[in-house]
């Protein structure tokens, strides 16, 4: 284990003890290393920093890249007061201005879609299985990506068909309850999973066919190989991301209750709680995304404001 490897432990180890949040840091900061170690480097350099940063592997217009940088920048500053030799990058050398998008709504064929192309093209029968039953768990419930990948075995209930999420965003934890059919598929994964791994290497629920915990990036790739390969969404103005199936559970369950009259305002805290969210304030900002369910809402408010004297 190189010097720099050993500093980053001990700089990810000090900053959890002070209670910082590092889910970026902690995932990007090794791939960094990575890289330092590949070309020989001893120290942090302002160039090294930038030709890892500024890799071709994420879409400049995504904030991939300052997200990187800010990882880098904290670790480098850490590193300043040790190594002598460490340059800072400074504040500005990348930069990503945020800017919303319309995220993509998909439909359950579309979920559909996706599962039957993973089961035609992946030709690993369980890690076809594990991409099934991710992309199927992430549409039926709205589960942010990394809650998913994150589940431990003992997270799953078969039997009372919950699913308990841990220290997720916000250092909250939720349970959450799934429709019988979801649980059922849950609970098929994991036979498959025992099956072909009777003796785990981890706790993890979701794992790849080496015993290990799914990685991100590997479920990013394949997830956006089977976009491309199915057509999903190629006529869509907005590409069709990960995290938009989180969105469209959100949307799809408004969308419901509104065309079958219920009270919105009032299921609202539900649904908020369901996914996560701090206060109902971040669910019906789901609202703006689809036109169908603006016309919803404003054909309910229509309906109300005849209704007074």
């Amino acid at each position: 284990m190189s010097a720099l490897r050993v500093r980053a432990e001990e700089y990810l180890k000090l900053r959890r003890s002070l209670g910082h949040d590092l889910a970026d840091a902690a995932r990007l900061l090794p791939r960094f290393v990575d890289h330092l170690e590949q070309i020989g480097a001893e120290s942090i350099t302002r160039e090294a920093a930038l030709a890892w940063v500024l890799r071709p592997d994420a879409d400049a217009t995504s904030s991939v890249w300052a997200r990187r940088m800010a990882a880098v920048r904290g670790f480098a500053r850490h590193m300043s007061g040790i190594d002598p030799r460490t340059e800072v990058p400074p504040l500005g050398l990348v930069t990503f201005r945020s800017r919303w998008r319309p995220p993509f709504i998909y439909s359950s064929e579309d979920v559909q879609a996706l599962m039957s192309e993973a089961t035609r093209t992946i030709p690993t029968p369980f890690r076809a299985a594990t991409y099934i039953t991710l992309i199927g768990l992430l549409g039926a419930t709205g589960l942010r990506v990394g809650e998913a990948i994150r589940l431990s075995r003992n997270d799953v209930d078969f039997t009372e068909a919950v699913v308990v999420v841990r220290a997720s965003k916000f250092n909250k934890s939720r349970e959450v309850p799934v429709a019988s059919s979801t649980a059922e598929a849950l609970a098929d994964y994991a036979q498959q999973r025992n099956h072909w791994q009777p003796v785990p290497k981890v706790s993890a629920f979701f794992t790849s066919t080496a015993g290990t915990a799914v990685h991100y990036q590997d479920f990013r790739k394949t997830f956006r190989r089977l976009i491309a390969t199915t057509g999903v969404g190629a006529t869509s103005s907005s590409r069709p991301r990960i995290h938009d199936l989180r969105h469209s559970f959100a949307v799809q369950t408004l969308i419901g209750w509104y065309r079958s009259g219920e009270d919105v305002g009032a299921l609202l805290p539900r649904l908020s709680t369901y996914m996560g969210h701090r206060d109902p304030t971040s669910t019906y900002w789901y609202l703006s995304a689809v036109p169908d369910l603006l016309a919803l809402a404003a054909a309910r408010l229509q309906t109300s404001q005849q209704g007074r004297p």
